[in-house]
C-alpha cells in the first residue's frame, strides 16, 4: 500500500495517533527462530516493529508464536518469583493459560488462512496439538476458505474424536478469503454452539420466530430465517421465559446448554477478554524508562552522575538514562554557605541521591543528598507486606536499604542476555545461589557475567551454603549492534576447554564435573562440616585410636570446588588441598579418576618431599586471588561460601561413578589380606620399615626406633573388622603439611563462616597454613614456617575417621492468573 500510494502517506499519517506499546515481547521475537521463518531477510528492527503491530492486534496469536519448540517464551519476564521455578514448571504454567485463553477466544480460521501468523494458537486448541495442529494448517493453507465445520472431517481429515473435541472452538466466518465469497455460511458455525445443539438452537429459534411472527414453517430455510430472525432482534431471547419452555419440553437437564445458547444467538463468540485500552502517562513512563515502581520511587536511593552544572542546579544522569535534577537547596544542608554549587560539583562525579520526586510527563527525576533528608525515612513505603504483618519499623526498613544496596551493586553491571537455553537464567549471582539454596549439591545455572557482553558464569552448588562461579568466554562475536553482542558467541571456552553451545558445555564439562563432585561427596571418608570442625573429628579419632593416622576429606569452605585432606600423624591436622576438575581430581599435580587411586597414592607417598616445588608461605599467600591452578587446587573461578547449612542431603549410595560406594568389600580386593581398602598394598607385603610379625620394626633410614608403639596400624573402617596392619611405607616425615600448597585457583572465594586459614605450606608441629586469605583465626594453625621435626615419625600408622560404612561421628554442619498478563487481554483491532 505504501509502495504503490507514496504520496498519500502525508495526508493519512495526519488522522494516525502514536500509540507506546510494550516491547518485551517483540525484542523476544526479534531474535527467535520464527521470526527468520516468518519474515526471511529482513533486519532485525523491522521483525520487532512487525511483532510490536501484531501484538498490539492479537496478543494472543503473537504470545502463542512465541510457544514453538524452542520455547523462546521463557525468556518473557512475567512475576519476579518466577525464577523458582524451573523452565518446565513455567512452561507448564504458560500451556495451561494459553489453553484457556484460545478455546475462550476462539480461533476464526478463515482469517488465519489468509494471515498464516495468526495460526499459532491453533496448538491450544482442545483436541489438537502441535503436530495435529500443523498437519490442519498446511490442509487448510492448501485448500484455502472454508465455508462449513463440517469439512474438517470431510475435506481436511480430521478424525472424529477430535473434531467432536475441537469444533466447538474453531469459527467458520465470513472472514479472510471468504469474504468475498457469496457461497451459503451457516451462522452457527460462528458460535460456541456445537453441532451436536445446533438441532437445540434452531428449535429454540423457531419457537421464538413463530411467536414473535405468527408464521410457521418447518422448511429449512425456514429455520435459518428463523436464527437469522433471533440474532438480529437480541431482545427476543433476553425476554423470553425459558423456565416454562423447558419444562413444556421436559428437558429441565438442558438448562445449562440452553443458556450458552441463548449467549451465543445474542452475541457468538463474544469476547470476555478486557478490551484495549492505550497505556496511561504512569505506563508511558516505565515503559519508556525501562524502570518499574519498584526501582524508581519516590525516597530510593539511586546513583546519578553529573553531566553539566549550570547556576543553582546540577544536571544529572540516572543508570536508567532519565535526566536527574540536584539543586543547590538539596545539594546540602549548608547550601547557605555555598556560593557556586559548581565549587562542589564536578562533571561526571558520581552522587547517592535519594530521589525526592518524579516529573513523568517529562520524563525528569528530582533529587536530594543532603544529610538530613538522606537520613530521613519519609518517603520511604514498605511494599508488598502483607496487611497483618507487623515489625519495628525502622529496623526493617534498615534492612530492607542493606538489602536494597547489596542488590543494586550487583545490578550495576548486569546485563540481560538474549539467550534462550533451559539451563540459563537472566539473574545476578546473589539470585542464582538464591535459586540454588534449596536444590542439591551439583546443581547449576548458567547466567550473564558481570564482566560484560563476552563472558557467562556458571555457577554450581557445591555444597549447601557453598557456591563457585566459573567464567565461560564467548567468542565469535558480531558488534555491529547491540542486539548482536547480546546474543551467545559462536564459541564457547572455559579454560583450554572450547565449545560449541551450551549443550556442549552441559555434556562434556558440567555432567562430568558433577559426577565427581558427587563422588567424594558420598565417599565414605568425607565429613561435612568445616575445616575447624573436621579436624575435631579427626582428633577425637585420634585420641582413641592413637596409633593409626587417620585422615578425613571435606569442603574447602574457603574455595569452594576444592576439597580439603586432612590427616593427623601424632596431634596437629595437617591439610593438603585436592582439587575438582571434570576429568577427576588434582592432587599433588597428578590427575586421579578414582578417590581410592588418590587414597592409595596419598598413603603410599606422603613422605616424598615437594618443598623443593611447593612455594613458601609467603608467596602462596599471595598467590590465592590467582586463577590457573599450579598443583591440586580447582580450576574454577570466584566462589561463595555461605555460612548457614540448609538444603536436602544427596545420595551416598551411588552404585557407580568415581569413588563409588557399593559395599565394603568393593574396597578390600576380594578379602584378600594384601590389599588395603583403598587398593593399596599391605605394607608388610615386602616394603615399610617391618614385618607382619615384627613388634618393633626397622627404622629403614631413618636410624631411629619407634618410640612407644608395638604395631602401628591403618584403619580404613576398624568397625567393619579391618585388621591392623603392619607397618607403614616411608618413616621419615616433613612435619609440616605443606606438601601442597593452595595455588590460588578458585579466585576470591568469600567466606561467612568457617576456620581462618589462608592459603600456604608451614611447619612444625602447628601445622598451621600460611597467609591466610580470610579472615578468622584457628589457634592450631598459625602457620609457623617449615621448621622440620621429627616427633611425628614415631607413630607410623594409617587411620581414617569413623568406620567404613560411614559408623563415625558427622558434626551434620552439614498463580496461574498472575502469567496470565497481556496474554488474556484483548488486542487493539482498531
Amino acid at each position: 500500500m505504501v509502495e504503490e500510494n507514496p504520496r498519500d502517506v502525508g495526508h493519512e499519517m495526519d488522522e494516525l495517533s502514536i500509540v507506546y506499546g510494550d516491547e518485551s515481547l517483540p525484542r523476544l521475537y526479534e531474535n527467535s527462530r520464527i521470526s527468520s521463518d516468518q519474515l526471511p531477510g529482513q533486519s532485525g528492527i523491522v521483525k520487532r516493529a512487525v511483532a510490536l503491530g501484531r501484538y498490539l492486534q492479537n496478543p494472543l496469536a503473537m504470545v502463542a508464536t512465541l510457544c514453538g519448540p524452542a520455547r523462546e517464551i521463557l525468556s518473557w519476564k512475567l512475576n519476579p518469583l518466577e525464577n523458582f521455578l524451573t523452565p518446565d514448571e513455567k512452561y507448564t504454567v504458560i500451556e495451561q493459560v494459553m489453553v484457556d485463553a484460545t478455546n475462550q477466544v476462539g480461533l476464526d480460521i478463515n482469517l488465519a488462512t489468509s494471515h498464516e501468523w495468526l495460526f499459532a494458537p491453533l496448538q491450544f486448541i482442545s483436541g489438537l496439538g502441535p503436530r495435529k495442529a500443523a498437519s490442519l494448517q498446511r490442509s487448510l493453507v492448501r485448500t484455502g476458505a472454508l465455508f462449513t465445520r463440517k469439512d474438517f472431517v470431510t475435506a481436511h481429515g480430521l478424525g472424529k474424536k477430535v473434531f467432536v473435541n475441537a469444533v466447538g472452538f474453531l469459527r467458520v466466518r465470513r472472514s479472510g478469503l471468504a469474504a468475498s465469497s457469496s457461497q451459503f455460511i451457516d451462522v452457527l458455525d460462528d458460535t460456541r454452539i456445537h453441532p451436536e445443539s445446533y438441532g437445540l438452537a434452531q428449535e429454540l429459534a423457531k419457537v421464538i420466530y413463530e411467536k414473535d411472527s405468527g408464521d410457521v414453517n418447518d422448511d429449512d430455510d425456514a429455520l435459518e430465517m428463523a436464527i437469522e430472525h433471533v440474532k438480529e432482534r437480541p431482545n427476543l431471547l433476553k425476554t423470553f421465559v425459558f423456565d416454562k419452555y423447558l419444562e413444556d419440553k421436559k428437558r429441565e437437564n438442558k438448562k445449562e446448554t440452553f443458556m450458552d445458547i441463548r449467549r451465543e444467538l445474542i452475541q457468538g463468540f463474544q469476547d470476555w477478554r478486557k478490551q484495549y485500552k492505550e497505556p496511561t502517562q504512569d505506563e508511558e513512563f516505565y515503559m519508556i524508562s525501562g524502570e518499574t515502581e519498584d526501582t524508581l520511587a519516590e525516597g530510593i536511593i539511586v546513583q546519578a552522575t553529573v553531566r553539566r552544572v549550570q547556576g543553582g542546579k546540577a544536571i544529572c544522569a540516572l543508570e536508567s538514562g532519565l535526566t536527574g535534577i540536584l539543586t543547590k537547596e538539596d545539594y546540602a544542608d549548608d547550601w547557605r554557605d555555598i556560593p557556586e554549587l559548581s565549587d562542589k560539583l564536578r562533571e561526571d562525579d558520581i552522587l547517592t541521591c535519594k530521589i525526592k520526586s518524579i516529573q513523568k510527563n517529562r520524563y525528569q527525576v528530582f533529587l536530594v543528598c543532603k544529610d538530613s533528608e538522606m537520613r530521613n525515612n519519609r518517603y520511604q513505603q514498605v511494599r508488598n507486606l502483607d496487611r497483618y504483618y507487623h515489625e519495628d519499623q525502622s529496623s526493617l526498613r534498615s534492612e530492607q536499604e542493606k538489602v536494597r544496596k547489596e542488590k543494586e551493586l550487583a545490578k550495576k553491571h548486569f546485563k540481560p542476555r538474549m539467550i534462550v537455553h533451559p539451563r540459563f537464567q537472566n539473574i545476578t549471582a546473589d539470585e542464582a545461589m538464591e535459586f540454588l539454596s534449596d536444590k542439591d549439591p551439583g546443581e547449576s545455572i548458567i547466567r550473564p557475567s558481570s564482566r560484560g557482553p563476552s563472558y557467562l558464569t556458571l555457577t554450581l552448588k557445591v555444597y549447601n551454603g557453598v557456591y563457585a562461579h566459573k567464567d565461560i568466554v564467548e567468542g565469535g562475536k558480531e558488534h555491529k549492534d547491540i542486539t548482536s553482542v547480546l546474543r551467545i558467541g559462536k564459541t564457547l571456552k572455559i579454560g583450554e576447554d572450547t565449545f560449541e553451545d551450551l549443550d556442549e558445555v552441559m555434556d562434556r564439562y558440567v555432567d562430568p564435573l558433577v559426577s565427581y563432585l558427587k563422588a567424594m561427596l558420598s565417599y565414605r571418608k568425607f565429613r561435612s562440616g568445616t575445616k575447624a570442625e573436621v579436624d575435631e573429628l579427626l582428633m577425637i579419632e585420634k585420641s582413641q585410636q592413637p596409633t593409626r593416622i587417620v585422615y578425613a576429606f571435606g569442603i574447602c569452605h574457603e574455595h569452594p570446588g576444592t576439597f580439603i585432606l586432612t590427616y593427623i600423624r601424632s596431634t596437629n591436622p595437617h591439610h593438603e588441598y585436592v582439587g575438582l576438575y571434570p576429568k577427576g581430581f588434582k592432587f599433588r599435580k597428578r590427575m586421579f579418576e578414582d578417590i581410592d587411586r588418590l587414597v592409595a597414592y596419598f598413603q603410599k607417598h606422603i613422605d616424598d618431599s615437594l618443598h623443593e616445588s611447593a612455594p613458601s608461605i609467603r608467596s602462596v599467600a599471595a598467590m590465592v586471588p590467582m586463577r590457573s591452578p599450579a598443583t591440586g587446587g580447582s580450576s574454577w573461578g570466584g566462589s561463595t561460601y555461605e555460612g548457614g547449612r540448609r538444603g536436602q542431603s544427596f545420595d551416598r549410595d551411588r552404585s557407580s561413578g568415581p569413588g563409588s560406594r557399593t559395599g565394603r568389600n568393593d574396597y578390600r580386593s576380594g578379602g584378600s589380606r594384601d590389599s588395603h581398602q583403598s587398593g593399596a598394598p599391605r605394607p608388610y607385603s615386602g616394603r615399610g620399615r617391618g614385618s607382619y610379625n615384627n613388634g618393633r620394626g626397622n627404622s629403614g633410614g631413618n636410624e631411629r626406633r619407634d618410640s612407644g608403639y608395638d604395631k602401628p596400624k591403618w584403619d580404613s573402617g576398624t568397625k567393619d573388622g579391618d585388621e591392623g596392619w603392619g607397618s607403614f611405607p616411608g618413616a621419615k616425615v616433613q612435619n609440616s603439611p605443606g606438601k601442597e600448597a593452595f595455588p590460588g585457583g578458585w579466585g576470591t572465594g568469600a567466606s561467612s563462616g568457617g576456620s581462618g586459614w589462608g592459603g600456604g605450606a608451614s611447619g612444625g608441629d602447628n601445622s598451621g597454613w600460611g597467609g591466610g586469605a580470610s579472615g578468622g583465626t584457628d589457634s592450631r594453625n598459625s602457620g609457623r614456617g617449615t621448621s622440620s621435626s621429627k616427633r611425628d615419625s614415631a607413630q607410623g600408622g594409617w587411620g581414617a575417621a569413623g568406620g567404613g560404612n560411614g559408623n563415625g561421628s558427622d558434626s551434620g554442619h552439614g498463580s496461574p492468573g498472575g502469567l496470565a498478563m497481556g496474554i488474556l487481554d484483548g488486542g487493539n483491532n482498531s
